[in-house]
């Protein structure tokens, strides 16, 4: 069978992908899966992910600290507050992904949260977690769903609520990252941690 947990350098099980390259191991080891709370560690990742779509997430990851330089740590008051010069100096700046509609869509997306009250992101996308016991452990990466009836429901409400670049797909990799569910296979080091 396909997709199964298989042995990491150390020769513990881990998800398929979390063995293919180095900084995936730490990653999937250390991060991914594992509970985000606060407003603005939500929205990084909420920004990270939508500049993932369309691209390896190895290609995000690797340029993750070049992000949080360019966007001011994804301090949301601080990313809220950028104007035409900061949007034009993103736009050249080669260490981050120089997508104009994702910058847009990050600056915007600031904005509207700078509004928000403190917690209230943290609070709407905690509110979308699924019960666990709802959901058994995927045996293969076959059983790991690309989205859900969740992150269907975060997406059209974080969009009714003026968030661009957040579908489906981008609102379930966001809970999958940030601990709202649980998707490492059954056999994985990292399950339940």
């Amino acid at each position: 069978m396909t997709g199964e947990a298989i042995a990491g350098p150390d020769g513990r099980l881990r998800c398929p992908w979390g063995v293919s390259t180095p900084d995936y191991v730490t990653y999937h080891d250390e991060e991914w899966g594992r509970p985000v709370r606060g407003d603005d560690a939500l929205f990084e990742r909420l920004c990270l992910e939508a500049f993932q779509s369309g691209l390896s997430w190895i290609t995000i990851l690797r340029r993750r600290e070049g992000f949080r330089r360019a966007f001011a740590g994804f301090e949301i008051a601080s990313v809220a507050e950028f104007g035409e010069a900061d949007r034009e100096r993103l736009l050249l700046d080669e260490g981050i992904i120089r997508n104009r509609a994702k910058v847009d869509a990050t600056l915007a997306n600031a904005k509207v949260l700078a509004a928000w009250a403190p917690g209230e992101l943290d609070a709407l996308i905690w509110s979308y977690a699924p019960d666990p016991a709802s959901r058994p452990a995927p045996l293969t990466t076959a059983d790991v769903p690309a989205v859900t009836p969740e992150s269907a429901a975060l997406s059209k409400e974080l969009k009714k609520r003026g968030l661009r670049f957040i579908g489906p797909t981008t609102a379930y990799a966001l809970m999958q990252a940030c601990g709202l569910v649980d998707d490492h296979l059954k056999d994985c080091v990292a399950r339940g941690l």
